[in-house]
C-alpha cells in the first residue's frame, strides 16, 4: 500500500515522503496513529507541499544550529558548584545547570535534551560535553567547573 507520512518514521522516512508499505502495517499502525495516509493523487501533490516545507524549515534549523555551534564552541562555559578539598562535588553539574550556565555566560539558549550527557559531572576540572541542536550538526561544549 502505498501512504504519505505525516511524520518522521525511523525506519521508513520523513514528513511527506510516499513509501510502499505493507497493507497491515498501514492499516494497523500507521493510519490509525495519524503518522501516515493512504496516497492518491491529490494527497500525492499535497505531500510534495509538506516536504518542501519541511526542507526550507530544516535548512533554517541546521543552519541557526551552526550560528550556535560558532558561538559555543569558541568559548568555555564556566560552572560554579561547592565542592571538597580533594576537587570532589557535593552532588554533581546536571545539563540544567549547564543550560542555565549558557545562557547567562553566552546569551544563547538550548534545551537540556540537546546536551549528551549520561550522568552529572561530579568533579572540579574542565570537561567537554556533547551537544547536539540539530540531526546534523553536533559540536562539544567546554565545561569548567571551579569550586565555589
Amino acid at each position: 500500500m502505498r501512504v504519505v507520512l505525516h511524520e518522521a518514521v525511523k525506519g521508513l522516512g520523513n514528513r511527506g515522503d510516499v513509501v510502499d508499505v505493507a497493507d497491515g502495517y498501514a492499516r494497523n499502525f500507521l493510519i490509525p496513529t495519524s503518522k501516515a495516509q493512504k496516497a492518491n493523487d491529490g494527497v500525492e501533490a499535497q505531500a510534495e507541499a509538506m516536504r518542501k516545507a519541511w526542507q526550507l524549515r530544516n535548512a533554517k534549523d541546521r543552519e541557526a544550529a551552526e550560528e550556535i555551534a560558532k558561538v559555543l564552541v569558541a568559548r568555555p562555559v564556566t560552572v560554579t558548584a561547592r565542592a571538597s578539598a580533594e576537587g570532589k562535588l557535593f552532588g554533581s553539574v546536571s545539563a540544567a545547570d549547564i543550560v542555565a550556565a549558557t545562557v547567562e555566560q553566552t546569551g544563547v539558549e538550548l534545551d537540556r535534551k540537546m546536551l549528551q550527557l549520561d550522568e552529572g559531572i561530579r568533579e572540579v576540572g574542565t570537561h567537554s560535553v556533547m551537544a547536539a541542536p540539530h540531526d546534523e550538526v553536533q559540536f562539544p561544549i567546554t565545561v569548567e567547573v571551579v569550586a565555589s
